[in-house]
C-alpha cells in the first residue's frame, strides 16, 4: 500500500502545475495543499487505479486538494460510513472540493440525504454547502427517486436563502435551479418558490429568485 502511495504522488508531482495552481487560486480554489494536477488526469489516473476502498482512506489524509478528489473517484459509496462522510466534510477547504467530491461520491453514500440535512444546519460554510450540494447531485443523478424529496426540499432552500455567504447563496440558487429542470413539475414548482423567495426583505434571497428566475422561466425540456 505504501509504495503504491508514493507511486501516486509521483504521478501527481509529475503533472504538478504552478500555472493551474494560480488559476485555481483566482477561482477561489483555495486548498491549502494543491500539486494543481488537471481534472482529466485525475480521472485517467482514477479510472487506472480502480475502486479501492483502504487505498482511498489512505489518500484522503494526505490533505492534498488532488489526493482528496482522486479517493473520492475510487471510494466505494457503499463502504462509506457515517463517521468518515462527516470527517471528509469537515476537511473541506474550498467550494470545489466540496462540489466535486459530493458530486463523485457523496450523493450516492447509503443515507447521504439524511446527512445532508444535518449538514445544512451547520455554521461552518463548506459543511453547509455540503448539505444543498448532495441534494443538487442528487437531483441530477438519482432518477428513481420520487418528487416529494425534492418539493420538500424547496422549503428549505426558502428558509436558508437569507444566508448572506457568498458559497451558500451560490448552492442555495444552484438547488433551486436544478430542482426545477428535473421535469416540468418542480419546475412550475421551483418558479413558484422563487417567487416566494423573490419577496423576502433579503439582498441574497432577492438575487437567489431572480437568478432562479432567468433561467427557469425559459427553460424548455427537449
Amino acid at each position: 500500500m505504501k509504495k503504491q502511495i508514493n507511486e501516486i504522488l509521483k504521478e501527481l508531482k509529475k503533472h504538478s502545475s504552478q500555472k493551474n495552481i494560480k488559476g485555481m487560486e483566482r477561482f477561489g480554489i483555495t486548498s491549502k495543499k494543491k500539486f494543481g494536477v488537471p481534472m482529466p488526469v485525475l480521472r485517467k489516473m482514477a479510472k487506472h487505479i480502480g475502486k479501492n476502498h483502504e487505498l482511498a482512506l489512505k489518500l484522503y489524509p494526505l490533505g492534498y486538494h488532488d489526493t482528496r478528489l482522486l479517493a473520492s473517484f475510487i471510494e466505494i459509496p457503499e463502504k462509506v460510513t457515517k463517521q468518515q462522510m462527516d470527517k471528509w466534510v469537515n476537511g473541506f477547504e474550498s467550494w470545489a472540493d466540496c462540489d466535486s467530491i459530493c458530486g463523485a461520491l457523496l450523493d450516492k453514500v447509503p443515507g447521504a440525504r439524511e446527512k445532508a440535512y444535518s449538514y445544512i444546519k451547520s455554521k461552518k460554510e463548506f459543511v453547509k454547502r455540503a448539505g444543498f450540494v448532495i441534494i443538487t447531485w442528487q437531483a441530477v443523478h438519482d432518477k428513481m427517486v420520487g418528487d416529494k424529496v425534492f418539493i420538500d426540499f424547496l422549503d428549505i432552500i426558502e428558509r436558508e436563502s437569507h444566508d448572506e455567504r457568498n458559497f451558500i447563496k451560490k448552492a442555495v440558487n444552484w438547488s433551486l435551479r436544478t430542482i426545477g429542470k428535473r421535469n416540468e413539475r418542480l419546475r412550475k414548482l421551483a418558479i413558484k418558490k422563487a417567487r416566494e423567495i423573490e419577496k423576502q426583505n433579503s439582498k441574497p434571497a432577492k438575487w437567489i429568485a431572480k437568478n432562479a428566475l432567468r433561467e427557469l422561466e425559459n427553460y424548455r425540456f427537449k
